[in-house]
């Protein structure tokens, strides 16, 4: 049963701040402290594992989760995006500076502090610029293909740990090479075990979906490992944890140096912007809520900005994470803060039985996760319906795992953007014409037709710009040309257009006196008022002459058949 909502409607009690977390109710926070604890339970683990990217401290890891987790659950929109170490923003951090100090070293340290730092400002002059309308370049159809190539990079840099493998690479495509080479090396042990915790995750996922399955064989593994001694035969386990609250403080760097790792915060700019907004958009479509991109940066900002007084790296919105997070059953950022009040409490008085959890049982939990975000459901409904799409999201998910995430996501973006041009340039045409009840019905725009004996009415179904305006006028010199009967008028349907350029203005010109002077009056309907103050202002009208720009489409037609507009709008059927 739902509790009583605890209201935030008094105007001195609002805090504009929490929209990842209100409205709240008591079971609300119930289910979602429970997903918090179960998150922590999978996701500690693995933020562990980054380090090894990150070529930091172990405890770094854990340090991410906390602070910058709490910053975001408070500045960000997004009720499901988890930020926290990102394996994409690690090894673009870790590859520039380990050659300016040693990994893991103070330097090293202090270099990614100021990394995070960095790209806390850019994410701040993001915020200030409002660039969050970047997400909207991401269609559903990018989304999708997104997080099944994020779920495809994720599952494969697991199978290392869960055959007890040692890879290596940082590359997707380098380390499947890697395991398929190693095969012969599997540790059976590793794998049974491994293979077991997995079985057991996606059983319970389709039988039993509110057991903690996750939990269970965290600590069922730790219990085991410790009493049977995993590490003595041969099942690799995390080590020990150092515990402690991180320490406060601004990184150590000289301005030479921060001028030297600015290029490296623009590139985890990029991916963070890129990552973040696909994740938080994906999650924000499946479970139809509304989604401030805006206010989302500020988080990041101000995550990365607490990441960097912490002592941690950079911070990013995860994929990965999100999705454990909702499997676990999160549906607002009190998960996150629960999740981030469970690290406080191992920091302070448990690193030492996580030291004793197999690699291979995170690498499962998170591999039985990286299947999840294969949304199988959604790209059969997108074959279905589109497959120009469904291969648009095909190649964006072929992107991810063959080039990486930071360049899948903007090879992505620029493949949606392609796509809409395209359909700018090559929009649907149509002659309007009269069936045998006499209603108005489209016809694709094939030589050899007309609306009736001398007239064509045209529809060109996209705003007239330098890239089209030649298909535009190529198209209505070839209906007139093969019009059955001579054409006398020749009617633009213009209530798709709102918008012409010069250049396009400049061509509509020479058309215009093309028409004319094969006498052939050219009439524009449903002109709406934006597009009507281009035509005046590029002279369009002028050319016309009196007369030739209407409102309605009736309007024009009662002209072109010399009908009164007045009976001609009586009888004729609705426009289409």
């Amino acid at each position: 049963m739902t509790g009583p909502a605890i209201s935030f409607d008094d105007p001195t009690t609002v805090l504009p701040i929490l929209d990842g977390i209100r409205p709240v109710t008591r079971a609300g926070v119930l289910r979602d402290v429970l997903a918090g604890v179960t998150l922590a339970s999978m996701n500690i683990p693995q933020v562990l594992g980054y380090t090894r990217i990150a070529a930091t401290p172990i405890v770094t890891g854990l340090y991410t989760v906390l602070l910058p987790l709490v910053v975001f659950a408070l500045l960000g929109s997004s009720r499901h995006l988890v930020v926290a170490a990102d394996s994409a923003t690690a090894a673009i951090f870790a590859g520039a500076l380990s050659s300016m100090a040693t990994p893991a070293s103070e330097k090293y340290l202090a270099l990614v502090g100021m990394v995070a730092l960095l790209t806390a400002a850019f994410l701040l002059l993001a915020r200030i610029f409002k660039l969050g309308f970047l997400a909207d370049f991401l269609s559903r159809t990018v989304l999708v293909g997104f997080l099944a190539g994020v779920g495809g990079q994720v599952g494969v840099a697991m199978l290392g740990d869960m055959l007890g493998l040692a890879v290596q690479a940082h590359r997707t495509l380098d380390q499947a090479w890697e395991v398929v080479r190693g095969l012969p090396q599997t540790q059976l042990p590793t794998l049974a075990l491994s293979a077991t915790v997995a079985s057991a995750i996606l059983f319970g996922h389709r039988f039993a979906p509110r057991l903690p399955v996750a939990l269970v064989a965290v600590l069922g593994t730790i219990a085991a490992s410790a009493a049977y001694d995993f590490a003595g035969h041969g099942i690799a386990v995390i080590g020990p944890v150092p515990g402690g609250l991180p320490a406060i403080g601004i990184p150590a760097v000289s301005w030479s140096e921060a001028l030297a790792v600015l290029p490296v915060a623009a590139s985890c700019f990029v991916m963070i912007v890129a990552q973040s907004a696909a994740t938080a958009r994906i999650f924000a479509v499946r479970h139809r809520e509304r989604l401030d991109e805006n206010a989302d940066i500020l988080g990041l900002a101000a995550a990365n900005a607490a990441a960097a007084v912490s002592g941690t790296f950079v911070v990013n919105g995860s994929p990965t994470q999100t999705a454990m997070a909702e499997s676990a059953g999160a549906r607002s950022q009190i998960a996150q803060l629960a999740f981030a009040g469970v690290v406080a409490l191992v920091l302070l008085f448990c690193t030492g039985p996580l030291q004793y959890l197999p690699r291979s049982v995170l690498a499962a939990i998170v591999f039985t996760i990286a299947v999840g975000m294969i949304d199988v459901a959604a790209l059969r409904a997108i074959w279905r319906e589109s497959p120009g799409e469904f291969r648009l999201a095909v190649l964006t998910a072929a992107a991810v795992v063959a080039i990486g995430v930071e360049q899948g996501i903007l090879l992505a973006i620029g493949l949606s953007l392609l796509r809409h041009v395209r359909h700018s340039y090559r929009p649907h045409t149509a002659v309007l014409a009269q069936d045998a009840l006499g209603r108005w019905e489209p016809i694709p725009a094939v030589l050899g037709i007309q609306t009736e004996p001398g007239l064509i009415v045209y529809r060109f179904g996209a705003d007239l710009f330098y890239a089209n305006i030649d298909r535009f006028a190529d198209q209505v010199r070839e209906l007139v040309a093969h019009a059955p009967t001579p054409v006398r008028w020749f009617v633009v349907d213009a209530g798709p257009m709102t918008d012409l350029d010069y250049s396009a203005a400049c061509s509509m010109r020479d058309l215009i006196a093309d028409l004319q002077a094969r006498r052939i009056e050219l009439l524009f309907a449903r002109v709406p008022p934006e597009l009507q103050a281009d035509l005046a202002r590029h002279g369009i009208l002028a050319a016309l002459g009196p007369g030739k720009v209407f409102l309605t489409l009736h309007e024009a037609l009662a002209v072109a058949q010399g009908r009164p507009a007045q009976a001609m709008a009586a009888a004729a059927p609705a426009t289409p």
